[in-house]
């Protein structure tokens, strides 16, 4: 279908604004644009080092991870491979973290991608090192941690990444001291409504009267489920997925799922005009309308319920 990273580049220009009003959509059609260019980095390795030397999963990772992209969006992605391959998949890592680049997804900044080794390695390195990064529970580690949780298999053996998570949650039955750890990692939400109702944002600097919608509103969401996904068991990685996974054990928290839809909308909506990732998460306050200014403050306060609603679970659980 495609025979060059500008060819999928060109088709993502040309349709994108055909999804961009639906998150699933144009969720599906970032699946099709990356599934198409880790094709072509396949093809290009195996003519120059010769076929895959074993089965791999490439899984992604971040909002990707979540299938909660926007218009806009970076790498966040990984290998998980059979045997001693490194240095080949590495080289596979590269070329596809280059052509997704081309294709128009920005380097992530902090190198979670299939081009670091940190996230290229073997099954069995990698449970040593999921492991390792939990029984140092530093805030780093954790971190790490995290955005790996927020993962799912694009391309190759779906039961790898089930795999390695299996063994987490073995883990974390034994370890259960960890969850407040977890809690610390992520509670510090960026303050979006102020005490007399009113939206807060950037007071100075290149973001003045910009509100992140990301930190104020959208993480508290996502945090809150993933960390009731880890007390679960559940192995799915969108936000929706766990929603629905809760559903049933505790309905304090599926009545933000209405919410969490809406905010996804929202976003979408008030992205439009964003033309680059960095001002993608950006919200100009004063050109909000009533209604959106309203719809903003019940959902960034609803957020922080659930955030909240989570946490007196996990002390009922007994884990915090």
């Amino acid at each position: 279908m495609f025979n060059t990273y500008e060819d999928i580049r060109a088709w993502r220009e040309e349709t994108i604004s055909s999804v961009e009003d639906d998150p699933q959509q144009l969720n599906a059609f970032h699946d099709q644009v990356m599934y198409q260019t880790v094709k072509i980095a396949k093809g290009k390795v195996e003519s120059e080092q010769g076929e895959v030397p074993a089965p791999f999963a490439f899984f992604l990772m971040g909002s990707a991870g979540r299938y909660e992209q926007s218009l806009w969006s970076d790498q966040d992605h990984g290998l998980l491979f059979e045997g001693d391959h490194q240095p080949y998949f590495l080289k596979l890592g590269e070329e596809i973290s280059d052509g997704l680049a081309v294709v128009g997804y920005p380097y992530c900044e902090g190198k979670v991608m299939a081009s670091n080794p940190l996230w290229c390695q073997s099954l069995d390195s990698f449970n040593e090192q999921m492991e390792g990064w939990l029984s140092e529970a530093d805030w780093s580690s954790l971190r790490n941690f995290s955005i790996f949780f927020d993962s799912r298999v694009l391309m190759g053996e779906k039961q790898y990444l089930l795999g390695v998570k299996k063994k987490i949650f073995s883990y974390l039955s034994e370890h259960p001291d960890l969850y407040p750890r977890f809690v610390d990692n992520v509670q510090l939400i960026k303050k979006g409504v102020g005490v007399f109702g009113q939206l807060l944002p950037e007071q100075q600097g290149e973001r003045e009267g910009s509100m992140n919608i990301k930190q104020t509103a959208y993480f508290p969401y996502v945090n809150a489920l993933r960390m009731l996904a880890l007390l679960r068991g559940e192995s799915g990685s969108s936000t929706l997925t766990r929603f629905e996974a809760m559903k049933d054990r505790y309905p304090s928290v599926a009545e933000f799922e209405k919410d969490f839809h809406q905010l996804l909308a929202f976003r979408l909506r008030h992205q439009r005009a964003s033309n680059s990732y960095e001002g993608v998460h950006l919200l100009p306050v004063k050109e909000l309308s009533k209604e959106d200014k309203h719809q903003l403050k019940k959902m960034i306060k609803h957020g922080n319920k659930l955030f909240s609603t989570m946490k007196t679970i996990l002390k009922k659980e007994g884990v915090l």
